[in-house]
């Protein structure tokens, strides 16, 4: 992950920096807020997530923060000595994604950096491709070689999961508990015959879905 860290303390930048470069992760510090904003209203290109201060030369964190909210989505951290509740309220009603007040231990710091790039990453990952068979899980749309098709909701999820699972052999009663629910008691030819109308939708791309003869059913890229 590439942080950028927005912090006119220097001994402070330097101790975040040492500990997260020890860790692997790129880290560019700036030490004036006019130069912060100018890099947030470009878009933060690059970067995997912002440690923002709030006191700094130039343009506080606050007005740094509103001007990421207008280009980026990317993960704001306030670091900051400013622990009132009224602060701390206004920093999340800018957008940021947790408020730290210093001091704080780097290792939690660093865990929370993590996790929140990781979830980010995990939530942008919405298209997923397979052979000729795109899919948006936000748009919930589907496209067969970049043509859109229509999908019920049931054909929708079973193609879903089978394409976060490409390659692997997904049985019956796996797809009834993740697409029906635990609480569905009828039979499992129920996936057999909208196996059928899902390969049937996706026209020349259902043969990427194969039958393993009782085992169940796996989707390949060709």
């Amino acid at each position: 992950m590439k942080i950028l860290l927005i912090e006119d303390d220097l001994q402070i930048c330097k101790v975040i920096q040492r500990y997260f470069t020890d860790r692997d992760a790129e880290i560019a510090a700036v030490t004036d807020g006019s130069e912060a904003l100018r890099l947030a209203e470009n878009g933060l290109e690059g970067f995997s997530l912002v440690l923002l201060d709030i006191m700094l030369p130039g343009a506080d964190g606050f007005t740094i923060c509103r001007a990421i909210r207008r280009n980026s989505d990317i993960p704001v951290i306030f670091i900051t000595a400013k622990g009132r509740e009224e602060d701390i309220l206004h920093g999340y009603s800018l957008g940021c994604d947790d408020y730290i007040v210093k001091p704080f231990l780097l290792s939690a710091l660093y865990a929370k950096c993590c996790a929140l790039v990781k979830r980010t990453e995990k939530q942008a990952d919405t298209v997923l491709r397979c052979g000729a068979i795109t899919l948006d899980t936000k748009k919930l749309t589907c496209f067969v070689n970049g043509q859109e098709i229509e999908l019920t909701p049931k054909s929708f999820a079973i193609l879903y999961y089978l394409m976060e699972h490409e390659g692997w052999v997904v049985d019956r009663d796996t797809l009834l508990n993740k697409v029906w629910g635990e609480d569905y008691f009828g039979i499992d030819r129920v996936v057999d015959n909208h196996m059928k109308r899902l390969r049937k939708a996706l026209g020349t791309a259902g043969g990427q879905i194969h039958t393993v003869f009782g085992r169940g059913y796996k989707l390949m890229n060709k």
